[in-house]
């Protein structure tokens, strides 16, 4: 059983919301984030990475940092000014790229259900970047930016999205990224059948934002312990995320770079052949899974595991970000560990094979892998299996804003 819950969102006034929206903090360097606020003192990156109004030599999870995320806030609330609606609600987002759309229901999820496994995950987080988001979401006493969970679609919550896009949407904008936005209140007679049906879920998943519900659960015992009336009523039980049918998303692959391959590349080509056929091919992106394409010496190559390739009997052995991870990075370039290694980088799909072409062509890594997408029912099977898919397996796009909706606490 899964809870849904409506929230007084903290939002922008109409006229001003395409300068407060922004990408999600964790999308963007620091350098990227300051060239994306630059010239706008309403960014919403103003709050969520904060050290980009400070010196550089700041530590970025120092508390000076998360200070100025929580006097930003405050200053964004008058300056833009944000307006706090009077009664809770939940929120139909739809976001369009090209010719693909996806509408979700925006609201708050329960912690609880989060900590019991009802929302479901599928990577591990690393306790650097929770550190990070629970201090930010402690110190600012709000939750800036949501979690992208989806479920297997329920026709009842498809038929309150639909009205409730009939209406005349609160916020319809585009961003600078040609990114479409629209944002309706939904009705409150359409609210309490969203509440029933999804209750009648048995799971959620967390498709983006494993490091976001991480926080929000840590911060709720950090709230819990320093109230002595705690009931389990209060906002700090429940974290904003934006909830999507499962048949509406869009997986890019997450692609690898290596920086240094220790030996020369006729070497490494050859050690490749121990597990892959090796071809030249004109196509930088694999034509299916179990498949993928090399990017070295300026040449695109096809590889295919031969019948040295025994992956576990685990879904996640199977996935080809496990194959390529158990047979050639860690054997040949001894990348043990992808979340520690310094070798290694990962290139969200959006941005294509030809950002993979421009970081090896200008040395700045030696190698490029192009991977096949993983498929939204591979997550499903993983979370519902309780195992967990290697780092940056998934890319999701288009990307929510943060600053749209907020969840205080």
């Amino acid at each position: 059983m899964a809870i849904i819950r409506p929230f007084n969102a903290v939002r922008p006034n109409e006229s001003i919301v395409h300068h407060v929206a922004s990408v999600p903090y964790d999308v963007v360097s620091r350098e990227e984030a300051a060239e994306h606020a630059k010239d706008n003192p309403l960014s919403f990156l103003r709050v969520t990475r904060a050290e980009i109004e400070m010196k550089k030599e700041i530590d970025v999870y120092s508390q000076e940092v998360y200070q100025k995320a929580k006097a930003n806030w405050e200053r964004l609330k008058l300056i833009a000014p944000m307006i706090k609606d009077s009664e809770p609600h939940l929120y139909v987002y739809s976001i369009i790229m090209g010719d693909h759309s996806q509408t979700g229901i925006a609201a708050t999820f329960s912690v609880n259900d989060y900590n019991n496994n009802v929302i479901k995950k599928h990577e591990k987080t690393r306790k650097v970047k929770e550190d990070d988001r629970t201090n930010h979401i402690v110190t600012t006493e709000a939750q800036t930016g949501p979690v992208f969970l989806t479920y297997k679609p329920v026709s009842e919550v498809d038929k309150a999205v639909i009205e409730t896009q009939k209406q005349k949407p609160m916020y319809d904008f585009v961003a600078p990224d040609g990114i479409k936005h629209k944002v309706w209140i939904m009705p409150d007679e359409l609210t309490d059948s969203v509440i029933t049906e999804i209750a009648k879920v048995e799971n959620l998943y967390i498709a983006d934002g494993h490091h976001r519900a991480a926080s929000a659960s840590r911060a709720q015992k950090v709230k819990q312990e320093k109230n002595p009336n705690h009931s389990g009523g209060e906002e700090y039980n429940y974290f904003l995320a934006v909830l999507f049918p499962a048949d509406q998303l869009k997986i890019f692959p997450y692609n690898r770079v290596v920086f240094d391959l220790k030996m020369n590349k006729e070497e490494f080509k050859k050690k490749v052949e121990t597990n892959f056929s090796i071809e030249k091919t004109n196509s930088p992106n694999p034509p299916s899974s179990k498949t993928f394409t090399m990017y070295i010496d300026k040449n695109w190559y096809l590889l295919k595991p031969n019948q040295n390739v025994k992956p576990g009997n685990s879904i996640g052995e199977k996935l080809d970000v496990s194959i390529v991870q158990a047979f050639l990075l860690a054997p040949i370039l001894g990348i043990v560990d992808p979340r520690t290694d310094n070798n290694i980088d990962f290139i969200g799909g959006i941005r294509g094979t030809v950002e993979l072409e421009k970081l090896v062509d200008s040395g700045k890594a030696s190698v490029a892998f192009s991977m096949f997408p993983v498929s939204v029912d591979d997550l499903i099977n993983i979370s519902d299996a309780g195992e967990t898919m290697p780092p940056k397996s998934t890319w999701f796009e288009p990307k929510l804003r943060d600053g749209l909706l907020v969840h205080t606490i």
